[in-house]
């Protein structure tokens, strides 16, 4: 086999084209040993790599999962905790109202208490002296001497249940009577009681009566029935409602 003629860098290109088994040894004499290897080295590394990237996402997988789930317990939580804070308001405000109302009885009593001691002062306020406050049997004793048949039983029991019934006197020695509804906040209620009250003790003894109503404090909505005369209103100091 006659050997190829190499005279220029052509020719060895031509022949290396036609012999590769000859560019495999001139590469191996020509390169090293790592540089050869490193295409299979790379591979290795790309698999590697592959390979701890796969687990950084399962681990961010797991780690996105351990958050929705604390997330979920997190609102579950703050849902269990605003249901107990409901009940705990509804049983507060449940308790607070019943204290309300068990507490109101007491107050509307040590009001009336406070009023029968200023009851001179009451009169004194109309320029009217006290003559004497009306126990219940007097009171029931108006009512059974009047004709009484076109008077509800419940005006009759209100009437008989007032406040206050006292009797005064002018300067020149006239008698009247004073209807007084007693309460911390004087309102509606209070001021219908009063004017019906009056109505009534005017009717049963012929006397002149005013409606009053002796409170700590003025509902607004009656101060025009206040203004106009058709109720007075005793206001009650603080003091005389202070507890010893």
């Amino acid at each position: 086999m006659q050997a190829p003629e190499i005279a220029t860098i052509e020719d060895m290109v031509r022949v290396l084209d036609e012999h590769p088994q000859w560019l495999e040894a001139l590469r191996a004499r020509l390169l090293t040993r790592e540089l050869l290897a490193l295409p299979q080295i790379l591979a290795d590394f790309i698999t590697v790599t592959d390979h701890r990237f796969a687990e950084v996402d399962r681990r961010f997988a797991e780690v996105d999962r351990r958050f929705d789930e604390l997330e979920r317990q997190n609102g579950e939580l703050r849902t269990d905790l605003e249901r107990q804070n409901g009940e705990m308001r509804t049983d507060l405000e449940r308790q607070m109202d019943q204290l309300r109302t068990d507490i109101g009885p007491l107050k509307a009593a040590h009001a009336r208490n406070a009023a029968m001691d200023e009851a001179g002062l009451i009169a004194q306020d109309l320029g009217l002296s006290l003559v004497g406050i009306l126990g219940r049997d007097e009171i029931g004793s108006l009512v059974q001497a009047a004709d009484t048949g076109d008077i509800s039983k419940d005006d009759l029991r209100s009437f008989h249940r007032a406040d206050m019934v006292l009797r005064a006197a002018d300067s020149a020695g006239t008698e009247r009577y004073l209807a007084v509804e007693v309460s911390y906040t004087a309102n509606g209620r209070d001021t219908e009681r009063a004017r019906r009250n009056a109505r009534l003790l005017t009717r049963f003894t012929g006397l002149r009566a005013t409606a009053v109503v002796a409170s700590l404090r003025l509902d607004n909505r009656i101060r025009p029935a206040v203004e106009s005369g058709e109720v007075a209103w005793f206001r009650l100091d603080d003091e005389v409602l202070e507890v010893d």
